[in-house]
């Protein structure tokens, strides 16, 4: 495929010069009618307007995201005018027509497209450390730190730490693990079991069951800096099972029945997350996404964060399956980009938040589809992207 480097030019004459993709002869974005969506008529545009509403009043009040170079993000103009229509909007599906262009998505790396799903896991834990309950989740060390355009053009880093005023790596997983961090007051709680504690730090966030039956709620707030690597393709690599067999179900079992390895295994994937404590409000949303919104099941989608601004309703045209080996179903309902993740790269890429408990589990950890994506702009935006 003929391929070439090419700088996304925003309104107002604005070069977004950080945010350059590789672009195909054909162009990324193509303007569409709702009438061309597959299930457009039928899905609830109810719920997803109440889900972009939470995304309204992060962009109204803060909007965080614009912060940054976003390719189709636009400016934070573009979307004032939309997020405040939707606080006032009776009409779900009239406003989304109305408010926003259709733009069906084609990505030039990955052509099918790629979504694949995540959750929030449950574990047992304590507020104390004992016996039973010797696994720390740590908060972020205020050590720990994002470093500015030129330090991470020197070190290579994102984050880590400045030593002697130069940036310089954080502590790796295997470090961290065996105690690099210990006896500083940096625990938040502490779990039973060390696979619980990696697949929070997988998922990026997760519910922690108390003795007394309270749950603490475990949301992102930070990492490392160090590489991630995925410990599932690793066991793949090793013959344990085949990529077809490959799923978050699939190597928990493994790391069950090997324990010493898993252990050397976990500590293969260098990167580590720190989290922080929030209230658990609503018990039926998740724990804040990227966007610092309240993440909804079946409706909140991670997307690539240097392409799609964080509060984009995305048509997403997919399928997930239902149980283990089960047959696949379609999927196809109207999302809000309110999350990212390392592992979320590309135009047409989205990870589907799934909510809670086993039935979600089960439906993220083998979830990995082809599909289609057609983002929902503001029309002045869309305009310009497409002229």
């Amino acid at each position: 495929m003929n391929r070439k480097e090419a700088t996304v030019l925003l309104s107002g004459g604005a070069l977004w010069g950080m945010a350059s993709f590789v672009m195909a002869s054909a162009p990324i974005l193509n303007s569409i009618s709702y009438t061309e969506l597959p299930g457009w008529d039928g899905d609830d545009h109810h719920a997803a307007l109440a889900v972009f509403r939470l995304s309204s009043m992060e962009m109204l009040e803060r909007g965080k995201a614009f912060g940054r170079p976003v390719a189709f993000g636009g400016e934070r103009e573009d979307w004032m005018p939309v997020c405040e229509a939707a606080l006032k909007a009776t009409a779900a599906r009239a406003f989304f027509e109305s408010a926003f262009t259709p733009l069906a998505v084609a990505d030039p790396a990955r052509p099918e497209g790629l979504f694949t799903g995540y959750y929030e896991p449950e574990a047992p834990g304590s507020l104390q450390e004992t016996a039973e309950f010797a696994v720390p989740v740590y908060r972020r060390p205020p050590e720990l730190v994002g470093f500015d355009e030129a330090a991470e053009k020197q070190s290579g880093l994102k984050y880590g730490r400045l030593t002697g005023g130069k940036p310089s790596p954080f502590s790796t997983r295997k470090d961290i693990e065996q105690g690099a961090l210990r006896g500083r007051g940096l625990e938040i709680v502490w779990l039973r079991d060390w696979a619980d504690a990696f697949f929070i730090h997988i998922q990026g966030s997760g519910r922690v069951r108390l003795p007394d039956g309270k749950y603490l709620r475990l949301a992102y707030a930070g990492k490392n800096g160090r590489s991630y690597t995925g410990i599932g393709g690793l066991l793949v690599e090793r013959g344990a099972f085949s990529r077809e067999q490959m799923s978050m179900q699939s190597t928990r079992t493994w790391m069950v029945k090997h324990p010493t390895e898993a252990r050397q295994l976990m500590w293969e994937n260098q990167s580590f997350i720190f989290f922080r404590e929030v209230p658990i409000d609503d018990p039926s949303l998740g724990a804040p996404g990227a966007q610092y919104v309240s993440l909804t099941p079946k409706r909140s989608l991670a997307v690539d964060r240097s392409i799609w601004m964080f509060g984009t309703p995305i048509w997403l045209d997919t399928a997930a399956p239902s149980a283990p080996d089960a047959k696949l179903e379609a999927f196809r309902h109207l999302m809000v980009a309110q999350d990212t993740g390392t592992a979320i790269r590309g135009h047409v890429r989205g990870d589907v938040f799934w909510g809670s408990g086993d039935q979600a589990a089960v439906t993220a950890g083998h979830m990995k589809s082809p599909g289609h994506m057609t983002v929902l702009l503001p029309k002045a935006l869309a305009k310009r992207l497409v002229a």
